[in-house]
C-alpha cells in the first residue's frame, strides 16, 4: 500500500467528503477523487459509498480507516518524540485551555514565558472540549478537572475557590441579600443546563437559592463563565466567581460570605510518552512559578 494515497483517504475518512479533504489538502476536489479511485483500483474494493449528501465508509473501508488512524497516530508521536530530543526547550508548543482560565488568568502573563523561552513557538487554544492528546490535538493541556485516561500524566497545579458577588453598582441600585431566602427577590446568573460546563455543578448558586430558570424570570442564563464575570461586573445580576477574579476586581464584592461553591482543582496534563519534553516542561515550571508568584 502507497501511503501517500492512505494519507488522501484518511483525510477523506475524517472531513467525509472529497471537498472537505481537498481544503486540507489544498488540491482540487477531482485530484483528491482520483487517488481515491486509484487506490481502490489497486485493493480491488469499493471504500466509500459515494451520495449526494457525501461519503459514508464501506465495510473494507472501516477497517481501513482503523489501520490508517493508527499509523497517523504513531507518526504524530514519532515527530514528538523526535522533537523532544532536542536538549534545549525550543520549536512548537500547543496549549490547550479552558476558555475562562485562558482569558482572565492565563493570557495576562504569557509575556513573561515568551521572555524566558524566546526559541518556543507557543500556541494557545482557548477550549473547553477536552481535545485528544494522544492524537496530539495539543501538546499539553490546562483542566479544570483529573483525567481518567491511564496513559496521561497530571499535575495538580493549585485550587480554586468560589464565592457568591455582586457588583458594588448592583449593590447600590438593588440591595444586597441577606441570607439565602432573598436571593430568590434577586437577579441572578447562571450555566444553561444540559450544556457542556469547564466546571462541575455550575448552577450551584441557583439550586442553593432554590431557583428553577424555567420557572423564575429573573434568571438569567450563559453559557461561558467569561461572559458571566463581564455581566457580573457591569451589573447585570448576581452570580458565582473564582476568588481570585472577585479579588482582583475592585468593582466585586463578596455577598453571604458564610457559603462557599465547593473548589475547583487545575491541572496540567499531557500524555506519558511526552514526559521527557523539554517544552512542556518548561511550560509546567513557567505555570508553577507563575501561580506561586500571584496565586488563584
Amino acid at each position: 500500500m502507497d501511503w501517500d494515497k492512505l494519507r488522501f483517504f484518511h483525510t477523506v475518512a475524517r472531513a467525509g467528503s472529497f471537498t472537505g479533504a481537498g481544503e486540507i489538502l489544498n488540491l482540487s476536489q477531482s485530484a483528491i477523487s482520483r487517488q481515491i479511485g486509484q487506490l481502490e483500483r489497486s485493493l480491488g474494493v469499493a471504500l466509500f459509498h459515494r451520495h449526494a449528501r457525501g461519503l459514508i465508509l464501506t465495510e473494507q473501508g472501516e477497517l481501513l480507516q482503523k489501520a490508517t488512524d493508527e499509523i497517523a497516530r504513531k507518526l504524530l508521536l514519532l515527530e514528538g518524540q523526535m522533537a523532544d530530543t532536542r536538549r534545549l526547550p525550543e520549536g512548537p508548543l500547543i496549549i490547550t485551555v479552558s476558555h475562562f482560565i485562558g482569558t482572565t488568568w492565563l493570557s495576562s502573563r504569557l509575556q513573561k514565558f515568551q521572555d524566558l523561552y524566546p526559541n518556543i513557538q507557543l500556541t494557545i487554544l482557548l477550549d473547553d472540549k477536552v481535545l485528544d492528546l494522544g492524537m496530539r490535538e495539543a501538546d499539553a493541556a490546562i483542566r479544570l478537572h483529573k483525567p481518567k485516561q491511564g496513559d496521561l500524566v497530571h499535575l495538580r497545579l493549585t485550587t480554586i475557590e468560589f464565592h457568591i458577588c455582586a457588583s458594588k453598582e448592583y449593590i447600590a441600585r438593588h440591595g444586597k441579600p441577606e441570607n439565602i431566602k432573598e436571593l430568590k427577590q434577586h437577579r441572578l446568573i447562571g450555566f444553561p443546563r444540559n450544556t457542556a460546563s469547564p466546571i462541575s455543578n455550575p448552577n450551584w448558586l441557583l439550586d442553593l437559592a432554590n431557583v428553577r430558570p424555567e420557572q423564575d424570570y429573573n434568571v438569567t442564563m450563559i453559557n461561558s463563565l467569561y461572559a458571566t464575570y463581564r455581566a457580573t461586573q457591569t451589573g447585570a445580576g448576581i452570580s458565582v466567581l473564582p476568588d481570585y477574579i472577585i479579588r482582583d476586581d475592585a468593582s466585586l464584592q463578596i455577598l453571604l460570605p458564610e457559603y462557599q461553591r465547593p473548589s475547583t482543582d487545575i491541572y496540567y496534563v499531557y500524555a506519558e510518552e511526552r514526559r521527557n519534553s523539554e517544552r512542556i516542561n518548561a511550560f509546567r515550571d513557567f505555570l508553577l512559578s507563575s501561580i506561586h508568584l500571584a496565586p488563584f
